[in-house]
């Protein structure tokens, strides 16, 4: 409490002293009006062509074909010839058995 009042005081004078301050002044340069653009730059020089890029990957395989039409019929045969008449049978028996 000895020293409360005195440091009281002295913030009070503090305080009150950054109140009475003038503010800086700061000059600032204004710019005028701008001049006439410049020359135009010579030209710059083409570069050299780049490298052949890599070849490209393989297509996948297509799909399989429809299946084609029926052919059309073919036209009919000639006629044959007669065959030989028949020759006469010997002593053979055919038996016919149903099924």
């Amino acid at each position: 409490m000895k020293y409360s009042m005195v440091f009281v005081a002295l913030m009070t004078v503090v305080g009150l002293g950054a109140c009475d301050r003038q503010p800086a002044t700061t000059v600032v340069a204004v710019p005028g009006p701008a001049g006439p653009p410049g020359a135009t730059g010579p030209a710059a020089q083409k570069g050299a062509t780049g490298a052949t890029g890599a070849t490209g990957y393989t297509g996948a395989t297509g799909d399989t074909g429809a299946t084609g039409d029926t052919g059309a019929t073919g036209s009919s045969g000639a006629e044959g010839v007669q065959g030989e008449p028949g020759k006469a049978g010997g002593d053979t028996t055919v038996i016919v058995t149903p099924k």
